[in-house]
Order: C-alpha cells, then sequence, then structure tokens
C-alpha cells in the first residue's frame, strides 16, 4: 500500500481537464527540458508509470529499486504541486501495456526518446501506431552529428578524439581555439594513491519522508529476496535532497576530485567523487547545469577538467557508441573467447582477495563504487579470469544504482572487459596486483603479499599468454607481451596452473589462501 503518496497526491491533483499529455519515463524525473519545460503547468498532464515486471526483471539492488520508485514518486508529488496533473500507474505489465489504454483515454502523449534502449523497445509498437510521439532527448549534451563528424570513417571510436571534437565545437573549456591549461586532458595528472590526507569528506545523510519510508516498506516486502542493503539515510529521493548531494559535492569533493579520481581505499568507497552519477541518468540533476556550475567553480585545471570529460567526454561517449552499434547487437561481443561463470564472488562469498572482497562489500552495501574499482578490481579481475562478459555485464546491471543499458553495456562489454575488441578501446585495460598496490590500501589487509604471492600476478601473465594470439596486432600490448614472452617455459606453466586453479577454487565459491 503506498496510502501516504495517494493522499498526497490526491490533495494536491489539479483538475486533469483540458490538458495535454506527456508520458515521463523513469529516468527524466525533471521539468527543466523537455515538454514539461515548454508548458505552462496548468495546461499539461503527466504519465508515470511504475511496472513490477520491470522491477523482478533482474535481482536488481534492492537501493537501486528503492532509489528510482522513490524519485519517481515524489517527482509526481512536486509535479502536481506545480499544478500539473499527474497520472500514476502501478502495473504488473509492460510501460506499453498500461501506456496503451492511457493513450486511448487521453489522446497521442509524448515523450523525450527513452536513453535506455530497452524502453525504446518496449514503447515501438506503441510508437508506430501513433498513441505515443516522441520527441529528441534534451538532457544530452551533444549530437548524433557531432558523434559521427568526430569520426567520419565511424568505427572504431576514440573517446578523446569525440571528447576534443565537441570541446572545439562547444567552446566548453576552451581559450580560442586553444585548450585551458594548454592541455585537453589532464588525466595523467590525476593518478595519485590517497594515503589518509587530505581526509576523505564523510557523506551527506537524507531523513526519508513518509512517502519515501513507503518506498522502503515496499523493497522490503516485494523485493527482499534481492540482493544488497537497503538504506533510507543515503537515498535522496526529493529534489532538494539531490540539490543537497550536488552542494555537498560542490564544497566537500571536486577540489581534490582531480588528483584523486584513480585512487582506492578501504576507509571510502568514494573518497572524492561526487556520487552524482544515478541523479544525472534520472536527471534530477541536468549534466548541463552540473557542467555550467563545475565550469564557475575557483577549481585546478585537473580537478575541472577531469570532471568535465567525465560528463561531457566519456558519458556522451558511451551512449553514442551504445546508439551507433545497437546495444552492441551489430558487433562481434565475443572478441577474447571468455565464457567461465561469475565466480560467488561478486555476489558476496569471501574470495580472500582483500581487493575484490573489499570492492564487492561496498557494491552490496551502497549500490555504488566509482569507475576505477570498477574497472581495475572488478572487471580486471573478472578478465583475467576469463569470465563471460556478458554475465558480467548483468552484474554490473543489477548491482549498481546508476547503471542503466546504454552506460553499462559499453562501460562493461567495451571498456571493462575488451569484449568488442578495438570497437571504442585501444586495449584490455588489465594489470596485476602491481597496480592495485599502487593505487589502494587494499593490501595491506590481504593474507597475499603483492610482490610475492598474490595471485593477480601470475593471472595476468597467465592472461596474455593465453590471448597471445588475439592481441598480438595490438599496439598498445607490444611491451607487456614482449615482457611475457620472456618469462621460461616454467613460468609460463606456473601462471597457466595458477589461472586453472584460482579459477576452480572461485568458481566453486571457496576463498583462495596460501599453500601450507
Amino acid at each position: 500500500m503506498a496510502a501516504a503518496f495517494t493522499r498526497i497526491l490526491r490533495e494536491r491533483q489539479p483538475d486533469p481537464a483540458g490538458r495535454s499529455w506527456v508520458y515521463v519515463p523513469y529516468d527524466q524525473l525533471t521539468d527543466e527540458i523537455g515538454p514539461l519545460a515548454a508548458a505552462d503547468p496548468v495546461t499539461v498532464g503527466i504519465v508515470l508509470i511504475e511496472s513490477t515486471a520491470k522491477a523482478a526483471r533482474r535481482p536488481y539492488h534492492r537501493q537501486k529499486l528503492a532509489l528510482i520508485i522513490a524519485n519517481l514518486r515524489q517527482f509526481a508529488l512536486e509535479q502536481a504541486a506545480r499544478g500539473v496533473a499527474v497520472r500514476h500507474v502501478v502495473t504488473a505489465g509492460s510501460y506499453a501495456d498500461a501506456l496503451a489504454p492511457l493513450a486511448a483515454e487521453l489522446g497521442p502523449l509524448r515523450c523525450m526518446t527513452p536513453a535506455e534502449r530497452e524502453l525504446r523497445g518496449d514503447l515501438a509498437p506503441l510508437r508506430r501506431s501513433g498513441a505515443l510521439e516522441f520527441v529528441p532527448h534534451a538532457g544530452w549534451l551533444t549530437t548524433t552529428a557531432q558523434f559521427e563528424a568526430s569520426h567520419p570513417d565511424g568505427a572504431p571510436w576514440r573517446m578523446d578524439r569525440f571528447y576534443r571534437h565537441v570541446r572545439r565545437d562547444s567552446g566548453i573549456l576552451m581559450r580560442g581555439s586553444k585548450p585551458e591549461g594548454g592541455k585537453f586532458s589532464f588525466d595523467a595528472a590525476n593518478r595519485r594513491p590517497w594515503r589518509g590526507e587530505p581526509p576523505a569528506p564523510e557523506l551527506p545523510t537524507f531523513r526519508p519522508d513518509e512517502v519515501t519510508a513507503e518506498v522502503l516498506e515496499l523493497i522490503e516486502r516485494e523485493f527482499g529476496d534481492h540482493p544488497g542493503q537497503l538504506d533510507g539515510a543515503s537515498l535522496p529521493a526529493t529534489a532538494r535532497d539531490a540539490a543537497e548531494l550536488w552542494r555537498w559535492a560542490r564544497a566537500s569533493c571536486l577540489r581534490e576530485f582531480g588528483p584523486f579520481q584513480d585512487a582506492m581505499a578501504a576507509a571510502s568507497s568514494s573518497l572524492f567523487h561526487t556520487r552524482i552519477s544515478a541523479l544525472l541518468h534520472l536527471h534530477r540533476l541536468l549534466p548541463a547545469a552540473v557542467v555550467a556550475d563545475v565550469l564557475e567553480l575557483d577549481l585546478p585545471i585537473a580537478s575541472r577538467e577531469g570532471f568535465v570529460r567525465q560528463v561531457l567526454g566519456w558519458r556522451e561517449f558511451v551512449r553514442h557508441v551504445h546508439a551507433a552499434t545497437d546495444g552492441f547487437r551489430r558487433v562481434d561481443c565475443d572478441h577474447l573467447g571468455a565464457s567461465r561463470p561469475l565466480p560467488p564472488a561478486f555476489w558476496g562469498e569471501r574470495s580472500g582477495l582483500a581487493c575484490l572482497d573489499r570492492v564487492v562489500a561496498d557494491v552490496w552495501r551502497e549500490g555504488y563504487g566509482h569507475h576505477i574499482t570498477r574497472l581495475m578490481v572488478l572487471a580486471n579481475i573478472a578478465t583475467l579470469l576469463d569470465v563471460s562478459p556478458r554475465e558480467l555485464t548483468d552484474w554490473f546491471w543489477v548491482a549498481y544504482a546508476d547503471a542503466f543499458d546504454w552506460v553499462v553495456e559499453p562501460n562493461v562489454l567495451g571498456m571493462g572487459t575488451f569484449a568488442v575488441g578495438d570497437v571504442m578501446t585501444t586495449k584490455p585495460y588489465v594489470a596485476g596486483s602491481a597496480y592495485v598496490d599502487r593505487m589502494s590500501d587494499y593490501c595491506g589487509s590481504c593474507a597475499f603479499d603483492p610482490k610475492k604471492t598474490c595471485p593477480l600476478r601470475a593471472l595476468y601473465w597467465a592472461f596474455l599468454e593465453r590471448h597471445r594470439e588475439r592481441l598480438a596486432d595490438n599496439p598498445r600490448l607490444a611491451v607487456p607481451l614482449a615482457s611475457a614472452a620472456k618469462r621460461s617455459a616454467a613460468q609460463r606453466a606456473g601462471d597457466a596452473a595458477v589461472f586453472e586453479a584460482v579459477a576452480s577454487v572461485l568458481a566453486a565459491g571457496r576463498e583462495l589462501a596460501l599453500p601450507h
């Protein structure tokens, strides 16, 4: 039951007669862009759909479900308070099934083109019949024309080429024809490990109101068998909460974000990352607005450019690649032939590797992890173990609050596992224990010595040897492949044996341990 939400919505509900109607998907929760921004609130109505079938389609993290549903309901109440009429529907079926009778009753609905391919596919019959009209999604910062102009010959696509093109085209962080600070990217300056100073900021907390509390109860009742912890105090649900999170991020994170954005620490899953990605994807915070805010802040150029690169560069790049490949259906997603099942360690069983166990625990506690823990711990270890890229992608999709198809599939299939080859990245992002030891403090609490006994070292060499034929033509791997070739036959045999042993132990859900 949603007694409080239903009561408040009824109290605020204006007269719905004589209005034009807009369908607002779960990830377009804003009135600052699109059809809602262009309309007088008293002349428009919105349709919002909660689909229990969508929520149950995958074992989504409970915090993720709570975040989406709570924000949708709070958005409904906020719009009703503005004078917008609201039709809120809960359905056990698809979005199209719920919208079809509403379109027949209210007339054709308008909708900004959904970001998710999955939702576009669901709604395609309504669009073809004229019951639903798509208008351009106004939340994106770049256009398909810009993406194509940056790569006139098509794939392979490269983020840096796209990013430079967009920077020149938009004038963002430019001084005439030159990039501010003399370089387009300060990535090389953004790789400092964190050793406790400056202190990591304390995360903001939120007080769930009665509407959000009902959503938390709903998740416990209907989706209690889903994984992940549920924490109302870390759940930004209202427009005010979103604004507060962004105020906190600007004040507490962004100055140090640049130099420490690749650092990892057991004490903090985010360090100086802003944690706004989920709210950006829901459009509770607008990408254009956060970029504009950062451009106005007095920040070191490495931090300002580093943030802009994540939002204007990578975020936009991956959604264009996803669209251009039809969700990677037009490319080979089996470049390395990896097919082993995802180890139970990713679902919370102990692996014995402190880095993996720490990051997995963070994810199931928070539904969050920053991009380096995702890439260089989770995806790296899965890739070294020849885990199925599709299975890993689906795990990321359910585990992270900010994972939607247009962002998770490029990040994992494209970058994290190199499953699509060089379509959008130049090499596999794999590493042994030296990287984890250099960029984190995880190794200090591990039973394995990163310089002597950590199995990631052997897994790295075994990976290069196992996939040598597929990787031989990659110029960025020439040096590591040459180093791998210098290992003796006994060393290579040992590496392969470690791979088989580690893969076997983890596949069985057991914990790795030093030999007696």
